[in-house]
């Protein structure tokens, strides 16, 4: 039941976030979309903390730096964008998990 939610909202996120560094997506319906996905986790009522894939590490990862980082320096940290980049690529299947993604599930 986990594992579908995540693969959708993986998905949704790779649209979402690359809309957004592409200047596509205002920085406001990123924020609703990673609320509107921590509102739907909270249904599932999960205990453990660690993400069960490491699909799922890169995805909780990416949603902790949407959250953390200012506008400013998601549109502008191109060190940010950059590892931005390569979480998506990961998400996306044709990458290779980075080794400063830290995921754990809220």
């Amino acid at each position: 039941m986990l594992e579908p939610f995540i693969e959708q909202k993986s998905r949704q996120l790779i649209y979402y976030l690359s809309r957004f560094l592409r200047g596509r997506l205002p920085h406001r319906e990123l924020h609703l979309f990673v609320w509107d996905t921590l509102e739907e986790w909270s249904q599932f009522r999960v205990r453990s903390w660690r993400p069960e894939t490491l699909r799922e590490q890169v995805f909780w990862h990416l949603l902790y730096q949407i959250e953390y980082w200012s506008e400013p320096e998601l549109k502008q940290n191109l060190r940010l964008r950059r590892e931005l980049q390569y979480c998506l690529s990961f998400l996306h299947g044709y990458g290779q998990l980075p080794c400063y993604c830290v995921g754990v599930r809220p």
